[in-house]
């Protein structure tokens, strides 16, 4: 039998911020996707048992081993990759060749012994150049529906050219990357022996996709609740969970990456921007990249996975505590002030989503 989602929380009526119809119209229809999830899509329904791994664009899709239903489901406990593009391109990950001045690689903002992050609030490119939004982590970074917190990029492939491209971060350029691995015999070898045409910008790309792809984190704590085990997680972050669902955080962090499947605007019911000051240019957010006025400030949700490893938070990354964080959420997206006992509730709850990396739990 598929397991009972837990029953959300029921809250008390709360009187909407002041005259501002459009807001609570968006609450709503938040509450409604909420409560589909709720219920269960179609999409979602369970499964006797895992079906083969269906071919996309020639790669096998993730497979997934579950018969959970609900807004949230487990990471699978399997990916299919291919090893020898994973092994080069955590090589290429972890090479500062790349950069102009041989300082920088991606690991240098998305360190694994940090949770795929570098807990700074914008990270440091060539130079000591400040970069401008916070580097999120790049665990579970293949479940994202698209990449960079203003979602310019629809792939983890069309990621990479970001920052090596990118003046403040590697400062490169293609052509001067393929010049350097091309004097490795070492990567020489190894692109010949996997790509046909050998080290092309698109090899490159490929690699370092299919890596990053491997940086999943599955079996926390709460995805084992999700299979099954009822005593892998505290009552506490139980009521945490059901509070989760009946505050409406489930309308927009839900799927197997708990957030990172839409775009959301940073501060539904109140302004975020005007309270904090000192607006720049990337607070602008999707508005960057398609010009709409109603992209403004619109960012793509990001994941809550292993959320309590990962400060400093949201896209300008001056939130350094996770309960102020929730608060914050809460406030501008929600129209909501929580007591202290919510805050530590929906906490506890977000520490049990912290997953494992090769079989062992981040740190």
């Amino acid at each position: 039998m598929p397991r009972r989602w837990p029953r959300a929380t029921r809250l008390s009526p709360r009187t909407a911020p002041r005259g501002v119809a459009l807001r609570t119209l968006f609450l709503l229809i938040g509450l409604v996707i909420g409560l589909v999830f709720l219920n269960g899509c179609p999409e979602s329904q369970p499964t006797p048992e895992a079906s083969p791994a269906p071919i996309l664009d020639g790669k096998p899709a993730i497979q997934i081993r579950t018969t959970v239903t609900g807004p949230i489901q487990p990471i699978p406990l399997e990916i299919e990759l291919d090893q020898d593009r994973v092994q080069l391109g955590g090589q290429l990950f972890h090479e500062k060749g790349l950069s102009s001045d041989g300082s920088i690689s991606c690991a240098s903002c998305h360190n694994l012994e940090l949770a795929g992050t570098d807990r700074k609030r914008v990270s440091s490119g060539v130079g000591g150049a400040a970069g401008s939004v916070n580097s999120p982590t790049v665990f579970n970074s293949g479940f994202n529906f698209k990449q960079f917190w203003d979602g310019r990029a629809e792939t983890l492939e069309e990621q990479v050219d970001g920052p090596l491209l990118a003046e403040k971060e590697m400062n490169s350029d293609w052509e001067t990357a393929i010049a350097f691995l091309s004097t490795n015999p070492e990567y020489v070898s190894s692109f010949n022996s996997i790509y046909p045409d050998g080290i092309t910008r698109a090899n490159v790309r490929d690699a370092i996709a299919e890596f990053e792809r491997s940086l999943y984190t599955p079996n926390s704590r709460f995805d084992q609740y999700l299979r099954g085990d009822e005593s892998s997680i505290t009552e506490q972050e139980l009521a945490g969970f059901e509070l989760f669902q009946g505050l409406g955080c489930v309308s927009c962090h839900q799927g197997a990456n708990v957030g990172g499947n839409m775009f959301e605007t940073f501060g539904v019911m109140d302004d975020y921007f005007a309270d904090r000051g000192d607006v720049v240019e990337a607070d602008m957010g999707r508005f960057n990249v398609t010009g709409r006025e109603i992209d403004r400030h619109v960012f793509k949700v990001p994941s809550l996975r292993n959320v309590a490893l990962t400060p400093p938070y949201f896209h300008d990354g001056t939130v350094r505590r996770l309960p102020d964080a929730v608060r914050i959420m809460a406030k501008y997206n929600l129209g909501r002030t929580l007591s202290d006992e919510q805050v530590d509730l929906i906490v506890a709850f977000l520490g049990s989503l912290t997953g494992e990396y090769q079989g062992q739990m981040l740190p």
